[in-house]
């Protein structure tokens, strides 16, 4: 069983606050193309223009630090097929996720998707303010045990006022960990028994860029 955790990207969405829209466009269209193949022969080659972070994305070190891994040296083994554990803290009342979220669990090798239900608020100005966010200390628990990679379904793994440090991403990323934001659809998956997959295109010399997130369970 295959489980989508991507959120659509649509022509004009927000995703956070300030970053503009996709724009969709046409580089050849069905009736143009009628021009250049055989008589019945069409195609459609689209256009699109986007920021790195729409959607449902990754972050790779290089998105924090020059010298970091891009989209296109960032291992596949640290993007897709990982053992996946879902952390689900949806009742836990503090925005805050912190290392006692992961008490007796261990996260080594894994894709470590923390599930918020935050992603039910997409698309709306709830969605934006007091979002749920991965705690400075846990951040540095999940890289002390080795975790694979971090995601996180609501607007972003680290607390967002306007000019913040940003300690999550700082500490995940300079130990080579990816993390997905964005994600959506966490609750129909299992605590673990799940593999997981972001995996971007080879973009070189881009950090982020929007991932086709699922789950193959059993």
């Amino acid at each position: 069983m295959i489980v989508e955790l991507s959120h659509p990207v649509i022509e004009g969405m927000t995703t956070y606050p300030g970053i503009p829209g996709p724009v969709l466009g046409t580089h050849l269209s069905r009736e143009d193309s009628k021009q250049l193949y055989a008589e019945g022969t069409q195609f459609h080659i689209g256009l699109i223009t986007l920021a790195a972070n729409t959607g449902t994305y990754v972050d790779t070190p290089f998105h924090r630090y020059a010298d970091g891994t891009d989209l296109a040296t960032t291992p596949l083994d640290r993007l897709a097929d990982l053992p996946g554990l879902k952390i689900s803290v949806t009742e836990a009342g503090a925005r805050a996720i912190g290392v006692d979220a992961f008490t007796g669990l261990d996260v080594r090798g894994r894709a470590v998707l923390l599930h918020t239900g935050w992603d039910v608020r997409f698309g709306t100005p709830a969605y934006v303010g007091g979002h749920p966010y991965l705690a400075p200390e846990a951040a540095r628990w999940l890289v002390e045990q080795g975790a694979a990679l971090v995601g996180i379904d609501s607007l972003n793994i680290d607390d967002t006022p306007a000019r913040g440090p940003r300690p999550a991403h700082t500490l995940l990323l300079a130990a080579g960990i990816p993390i997905v934001e964005h994600l959506t659809g966490l609750g129909a998956l299992p605590a673990e028994g799940f593999r997981f997959h972001a995996a971007p295109p080879m973009v070189a010399g881009m950090g982020t860029f929007p991932v086709r997130a699922y789950a193959v369970l059993g």
